[in-house]
């Protein structure tokens, strides 16, 4: 099977004149393309670096990040992207659990290394402007030349580490051949064709980012560097760089309808959608259907550790659905005890969603972290940690988390039931719900509602009592917030609901 660095050298070969990459004003084809990544890669080994050393990044969407994750590919060096949010603490932890010898940072992150590095000395590489520690990325990787493959399909290529919301980050560490039939499955569950574009978004600490560069270098294909999202910047580059395909959050989607430049800005060139991390809700689907009309509108369920679970290629048609699973997968729903692989659930029966772990996409376990491990990997499978149900059609649809899980009464409750209600309602913007104690019911559903017109809890709760949503699930409490609090990558962060962590809009209202 080809290694990464191999599989770039075919775009290189097969289309050298082809744009490759775009950041800002700069923009390469592949053969120049490669010439960069060639001196990275050799200034890497300059730098005292070898086959499967972890080389820890924090960067934001650049050139210089592309360039570097696959300079790694081809020098067997396992990449190892954070969040360039991270805290100091968290990167100190990553340092020491992955054993990096390298930074490669920027100066949005200074603070944070300047003191990671105070409790692990670490050797630092600064890209960009500002004045920082560490030698200069230009001065490190100055000598242009084409990149030599030295890794094999079966070696290391990156270690991603999982948000951590319950607990410490997971290194999740993947193979080079695993990465490249993930690519594959990528583009054959998209559709995707020679020459696409897309708009690279999604960070590069991220499976969804890193699945994105991949994938358009099977295909000769254009990747336009956004370091951080910004919605009119992002319609001014699908617009003006023809982006054929988007690939995003839920909640980037939502900010790119709500923007007031999108009504003027072209979109004909983007003839597919997909996104993944995190549900969407029926309101938004039938808005993006109604203003791009794709030819195909993919909703994809995976992780970091299996990249792909299922898809649903007409997210539309069946609003919810997380479809199939992928072609390089099998899937099964068990009792929400999780007790074994076998204890199957009935159709429309909730229980715990697993992976078989002889997925060609799959990891093979966490890194330096055996508790996480036996919570997770069992008799051959991947528990999930994700709730949901297969409909009598044979089609997944993804619930929520088992920690999310609201109990009320002796009921479970899966917020996103009542989420995709409440998201249809005209004057919801976007909404969470979670459950919050009570000394009666074990917990209550109180449903957290940002607005985009003026409503009242009644009025909300008249809706749902009008809906299909069975009595037991309406939300007992509203409460109107400013933002719906969310990950980097937009995963709504009900602790944060559940904790208070958040700036409301009005005080709680009792329903009845």
């Amino acid at each position: 099977m080809l290694d990464l660095g191999r599989t770039f050298l075919q775009s290189v070969e097969r289309a050298p004149w082809a744009t490759a990459i775009v950041d800002g004003e700069h923009r390469m084809t592949y053969a120049q393309w490669a010439s960069k990544v060639g001196a990275v890669q050799r200034g890497l080994t300059s730098l005292g670096l070898k086959a499967g050393d972890h080389l820890l990044s924090i960067l934001q969407n650049r050139l210089e990040a592309a360039t570097l994750h696959w300079a790694c590919q081809f020098a067997g060096i396992v990449m190892t992207p954070l969040n360039w949010r991270a805290k100091p603490d968290e990167v100190v932890y990553c340092l020491q659990d992955s054993g990096a010898r390298i930074i490669v940072y920027e100066m949005v992150c200074a603070e944070a290394v300047g003191e990671a590095i105070k409790v692990v000395p670490t050797a630092l590489v600064l890209v960009g402007e500002g004045d920082a520690a560490g030698t200069r990325y230009e001065t490190c990787f100055a000598e242009d030349c084409m990149p030599v493959p030295r890794a094999q399909a079966g070696d290391l290529s990156l270690m991603l580490y999982t948000s951590g919301t319950t607990g410490a980050p997971k290194g999740v560490p993947r193979r080079q051949r695993a990465e490249r039939v993930a690519a594959l499955a990528h583009v054959a569950q998209n559709q995707y064709g020679y020459k696409e574009r897309t708009l690279g978004v999604m960070p590069l600490y991220h499976t969804m980012g890193v699945r994105s560069l991949l994938a358009l270098a099977l295909l000769d294909g254009c990747f336009v560097c956004m370091p951080r999202f910004d919605a009119e910047k992002a319609l001014r580059n699908i617009a003006e760089e023809g982006i054929t395909h988007l690939y995003l959050v839920p909640t980037l989607y939502h900010d790119l309808l709500a923007h007031p430049s999108f009504a003027n800005t072209d979109i004909t060139s983007v003839r597919r959608l997909g996104f993944a991390g995190a549900p969407m809700h029926d309101a938004l689907l039938l808005r993006l259907q109604q203003a791009f009309k794709p030819e195909l509108f993919v909703n994809h369920y995976g992780s970091s550790e299996i990249y792909t679970f299922s898809i649903n290629q007409n997210a539309v048609g069946k609003p919810g659905s997380a479809g199939r699973a992928g072609i390089n997968t099998r899937l099964r729903v068990v009792a929400l005890d999780g007790k074994s692989v076998n204890a199957l659930t009935e159709p429309m029966e909730e229980g715990q969603i697993i992976a078989d772990l002889l997925s060609d996409e799959a990891f093979e376990g966490y890194h330096n972290r055996p508790d996480a491990n036996t919570k997770s990997l069992r008799e051959g499978w991947y528990f999930t940690g994700d709730t949901g149900y297969v409909d009598h059609d044979g089609d997944l649809f993804v619930t929520g988390r088992v920690d999310d899980m609201i109990i009320s009464g002796g009921e479970n409750i899966s917020p996103v039931d009542i989420e995709s209600v409440l998201s249809l309602h005209p004057a919801v913007d976007e909404v969470a719900v979670a459950g919050l104690k009570d000394e009666r019911w074990g917990q209550r559903v109180v449903a957290f509602v940002k607005r985009k017109q003026s409503v009242s809890p009644e009025g909300l709760d008249q809706h749902c009592r009008t809906s299909d949503l069975v009595n037991f699930k309406r939300p007992r409490e509203y409460v109107f917030v400013d933002e719906i609090p969310k990950s980097p990558v937009g995963k709504v962060l009900r602790r944060k609901l559940i904790a208070g962590d958040y700036n409301p809009e009005s005080k709680f209202t009792h329903m009845n």
